[in-house]
């Protein structure tokens, strides 16, 4: 049986302090029928990111010239993905957040069938540290998701994702600015099945977010308008049939 190819890649922009821990903790072997490689788009960083993630061991560096947006970034990722041959291409933010261990558990839906695009869910597993106006944001974006799609969403602005071939194929994202809302509005209309998968998360430590609420306001709301009004059709999606052996992870 072919290896199925796994691309993790990390959209990143001045992450030279954490991004090679994040890299260093991706599951490279938890299953001998998956191979994973490491991308990382450095989006115009001005530090020391892409050295350290030579360093670190990422397989592909992919840069900008200048600082274009997160949206920009897993759009650049997502046909970086396409392009280098991956079976499933799996996003995670750069910031040391999120938990690469749980990549497996996050590739195990789309294995075994059941999605073709799954989403961390930091509201369904723990949440450390993150600040009360942040919280309230994603509460309130998330139902507007949820509402949007007449399904419950959990945690609509994930920063862990993963995307089937034909999943990455599909997949719009409409501005530059961010991502999290657009795609899985932009998916789940054309017939991808989503999934979430509970996470252990926890704030940052080092750097900073560049996300402010004011640009992100006014970013983010017309870009949900803007997709809402655009006409999609359904996608004839091809569910992985490529399924994997019952062995125990080798984490």
């Amino acid at each position: 049986m072919r290896k199925q190819h796994v691309m993790v890649f990390l959209p990143a922009h001045n992450e030279e302090d954490v991004i090679g821990e994040v890299i260093s903790r991706i599951p490279r072997v938890f299953h001998p029928a998956v191979k994973v490689e490491v991308l990382v788009i450095d989006d115009g960083s001005t530090d020391r990111t892409v050295e350290v993630s030579k360093q670190a061991g990422a397989d592909y560096i992919v840069q900008t010239e200048s600082n274009r947006g997160l949206g920009a970034a897993v759009r650049l990722g997502l046909e970086e993905c396409v392009k280098r041959g991956a079976d499933i291409g799996v996003m995670i933010d750069a910031d040391n957040e999120y938990p690469p261990e749980q990549i497996p558990d996050l590739l195990a839906p789309i294995f075994q069938g059941e999605a073709d695009y799954t989403m961390g869910s930091r509201f369904l597993g723990t949440i450390q540290g993150m600040k009360l106006h942040r919280r309230l944001g994603n509460y309130c974006f998330t139902l507007v998701q949820s509402i949007l799609l007449r399904r419950w969403i959990h945690d609509g602005q994930s920063g862990m994702r993963a995307f089937t071939y034909q999943a990455m194929i599909h997949a719009e994202i409409i501005h530059d600015y961010n991502y999290a809302q657009v795609i899985t509005l932009n998916l789940v209309r054309k017939g991808f099945r989503m999934k979430e998968i509970p996470i252990q998360y926890q704030v940052r430590k080092t750097g900073k977010s560049f996300i402010k609420f004011k640009s992100y306001m006014s970013s983010v709301l017309p870009a949900i308008i803007q997709e809402m009004r655009r006409p999609v059709e359904k996608v004839n999606v091809k569910h992985n049939t490529h399924f994997l052996p019952n062995e125990k992870a080798q984490r």
